[in-house]
């Protein structure tokens, strides 16, 4: 399973991480909190507060994954 992806901007360059889970907001946006994203085996990292398209597209190819199952 493919993790999140964290950016972060230092002397105008945008540097790109993995990040330890999924913020709230990406969650969010298919009906999913913090703990039902844990019991389906989602990471979730409740400190972070952005909501980047890329991982939305992740957790859209990951809930399908987990349907199919």
């Amino acid at each position: 399973m493919k993790k999140a992806v964290v950016k972060r901007q230092t002397e105008g360059v945008i540097k790109v991480r993995e990040g330890r889970g999924y913020s709230l907001g990406e969650l969010k946006e298919f009906g999913l909190d913090g703990f039902r994203a844990v019991r389906k085996g989602i990471p979730f990292d409740k400190f972070r507060r952005t909501k980047y398209e890329e991982n939305v597209e992740q957790l859209r190819a990951i809930l399908k994954e987990i349907e199919a199952e």
